[in-house]
């Protein structure tokens, strides 16, 4: 892969937290416009990595770089922010506003004006909330609270890329999702990721799920940090 087109880049990476052992990653690149799968990593180790590729923790030894930027390098707090602006995240630790609608809490990024949301806002919520999978007259005047989980994660989905993000992060998308609603749920974060032509790094232990969402999978050996490609087929 040419990395000079790469947003992401770890390599010789470690750090320790309350697992087992430290979290290692011997080798990930991400291209700009390529969607990638990592599985093998368990939710604190997820909720590790995230925070290793927003720059939001650093490394104990290895680098990451994101843009060609080594994040142990961000000068201070105002440029980790405009580096954070350029990531959209999808995570079921991410706050929806349960009593409000939908609709409510997809136009939370364009504005605070939400009792009610004005009509452009309301219309471009429709158009985000459609090419995100979710059908605008179902679900955008339902509460969040109310939402199913696939549903949910098309929701966090949706504000992810309200801002069109160079980069998105989706970590554990079918934890809490029934097993007949996944084949959906993949297909429509494929169909969304694909209209933006954003980089994009999925962390699931759903097999299946990573075949059908991108067409590059990985699974990380814990012990080695080596992430090689996930095998084909029922029986890998």
């Amino acid at each position: 892969m040419n990395t000079s087109a790469a947003v992401l880049e770890m390599r010789g990476v470690s750090k320790n937290y309350s697992g087992l052992r430290p979290l290692r990653i011997a080798e990930l690149t991400v291209a700009a416009g390529e969607r990638v799968t990592v599985g093998g990593i368990e939710a604190g180790a997820g909720e590790l990595l995230v925070n290793l590729v927003t720059g939001a923790s650093v490394p104990d030894s290895g680098e990451v770089r994101i843009f060609g930027q080594r994040t142990a390098d961000i000068p201070d707090g105002d440029a980790w922010l405009d580096l954070l602006e350029r990531f959209g995240i999808v995570s079921p630790r991410a706050v929806l506003l349960e009593g409000s609608t939908l609709l409510q809490n997809l136009a939370m990024p364009f504005t605070l004006e939400i009792e009610p949301v004005p009509e452009p806002i309301a219309q471009r919520v429709a158009e985000l909330a459609g090419q995100c999978g979710l059908d605008p007259g179902r679900w955008l005047g339902v509460r969040a609270g109310d939402l199913p989980a696939d549903v949910r994660v098309l929701a966090h989905l949706a504000r992810a890329l309200a801002l069109n993000p160079d980069v998105i992060v989706v970590e554990h998308p079918t934890a809490d999702v029934v097993p007949a609603a996944r084949e959906a749920l993949a297909r429509a974060v494929a169909r969304a990721c694909d209209g933006r032509a954003v980089a994009t790094l999925v962390l699931t232990n759903d097999e299946q799920f990573a075949k059908l969402v991108a067409p590059r999978n990985l699974k990380l050996d814990g012990a080695t940090g080596v992430l090689k490609p996930l095998k084909k087929g029922w029986f890998g």
